[in-house]
């Protein structure tokens, strides 16, 4: 009797242009690019988006070669509106490390 090959993934099936939603820039993101040692870059991913897919995205995209993924799963802050306390949507972060010999210009 032949198995089928059970999806390990939630959610539907993403294309590369919708895991990778944006790169973050920000003052330790920019040092970890340009550091020779680390040569990793950090984008919001998707929520749905294993480390895998990731990968894939990122090598696809931008015609790079990851070594490897870590991500993060943050919270999103609380802020009042008004009266009402509100709270912003949580959210994905992904720590990409390149090949030192590859590198992605955003700029």
């Amino acid at each position: 009797m032949a198995t089928a090959k059970e999806k390990t993934t939630f959610g539907p099936e993403l294309e590369p242009h919708q895991i990778i939603l944006a790169p973050l820039v920000t003052e330790k993101g920019t040092h970890q690019s340009t550091n020779v040692h680390q040569n990793a870059y950090s984008f919001v991913v998707n929520l749905w988006a294993n480390k895998t897919q990731i990968k894939h995205a990122v090598e696809e995209l931008f015609t790079v070669r990851v070594l490897a993924v870590r991500t993060q799963l943050r919270l999103g802050k609380k802020r009042r509106y008004r009266f009402r306390q509100g709270k912003l949507s949580n959210w994905k972060k992904a720590v990409v490390k390149l090949h030192p010999d590859d590198k992605i210009e955003f700029y």
